[in-house]
């Protein structure tokens, strides 16, 4: 091969690799740390979301935006659960989920919403992932105190029953109050947690996805 052929095949790869990495560049909507959330990813979950909200997609800037803010606390969870180790589900975990699903969803909605079985039984194992990983990493640090369920109830229950007129005590509503108090405290410790996890790493949206 003369040194001009050989200069130009040199060329011609180095042009293929640019124009692959540009491709892949392009489709990355969102960088977490060393991992990427991809324009199909976030797509496939604003589907998803609408599907199951019984609603048309929405692609507008705000709701990619909001969207993809939520894969990127999915990327932050599922590097903690690799890290540390958490105990995840087997995939069958989630076929109650999935046929639950079927029952109020037909093949034919899913191939509107431009959406697979796949799709959905992912989403779902996601949604299971979650409950346990929020489980067994914040519920045990919460506690609920006697005076918190009484100043709920003096302050949400009481008001209310009383203006149905309905009569009402503490004790019948003491298990129902700490588990609303116990999940908002839950979700209070979550946040945070997503809140200082995202300050450890470095995200990159790209700007162009988001148009």
């Amino acid at each position: 091969m003369s040194a001009t052929r050989h200069i130009t095949a040199i060329s011609s790869m180095f042009l293929l690799i640019s124009m692959v990495r540009a491709e892949i560049i392009d489709e990355i909507a969102v960088s977490v740390g060393n991992s990427v959330i991809t324009a199909d990813d976030l797509d496939r979950a604003i589907r998803v979301t609408a599907l199951i909200n019984g609603v048309p997609p929405d692609f507008s800037p705000a709701n990619k935006r909001a969207s993809a803010a939520r894969l990127v606390d999915q990327k932050l969870i599922q590097k903690e659960l690799e890290a540390s180790r958490y105990p995840v589900p087997d995939a069958s975990a989630a076929n109650p989920l999935f046929e639950e699903f079927h029952k109020t969803h037909s093949a034919q909605e899913l191939a509107q919403y431009g959406l697979t079985e796949q799709d959905i039984r992912d989403a779902s194992l996601w949604q299971l992932t979650l409950l346990r990983f929020i489980e067994v990493r914040f519920r045990p640090g919460v506690q609920i105190s006697d005076q918190q369920i009484q100043e709920y109830f003096d302050r949400v229950v009481k008001p209310a029953a009383e203006g149905a007129g309905d009569p009402v005590s503490l004790e019948d509503f003491r298990g129902k109050i700490e588990t609303t108090l116990a999940g908002q405290q839950t979700d209070k410790e979550v946040d945070n947690w997503l809140k200082e996890a995202r300050k450890r790493t470095e995200i990159v949206y790209h700007d162009e996805v988001f148009q």
